[in-house]
């Protein structure tokens, strides 16, 4: 007589292991990759850093062809191309950029608590603090015009 011998493929004890010890490190990974993100948007969504570092270089780009006409009642006075305009912090939370008269609206910067523009011959310094504490300062010499 014949002797039939069948062999059912399975998994053996320690192979069912391994599978679950490679699943549940990659699932701790996923999950610490997942915390690292919700982290980083949330910083970056309550970052001031980053506000500061775009309005100081449009702010810079702007008075880069401008003359300084004056600082007065805490307003930076500059003349741009037969332009009169005027910076400096609104009545509301943003620094804004309008004409002269104070006419436009043009906001550089929201969550301004309070700032303080000085000037020193042709040294401007405006010091703006922010809602949430960050202190910042933007120094800019009319005087080294090309």
């Amino acid at each position: 007589m014949l002797k039939k011998t069948k062999q059912l493929a399975a998994f053996t004890l320690l192979e069912c292991l391994v599978a679950l010890l490679v699943l549940s490190g990659g699932l701790l990974v996923f999950d610490g990759l997942s915390r690292l993100m919700r982290q980083e948007v949330h910083y970056q969504t309550q970052s001031r850093q980053k506000d500061w570092l775009v309005f100081s270089e449009q702010l810079r780009t702007e008075l880069e062809t401008a003359r300084l006409v004056k600082v007065e009642n805490n307003r930076l006075y500059v003349d741009k191309k037969g332009q009169a305009l005027a910076f400096g912090q609104s009545k509301s939370d943003d620094f804004r950029k309008t004409n002269n008269k104070g006419q436009g609206y043009q906001p550089m910067v929201y969550g301004v608590s309070t700032s303080n523009i000085s000037q020193t011959e042709q040294l401007v310094r405006i010091d703006v603090v922010f809602e949430d504490g960050l202190e910042r300062t933007f120094l800019y010499d009319f005087s080294e015009k090309r």
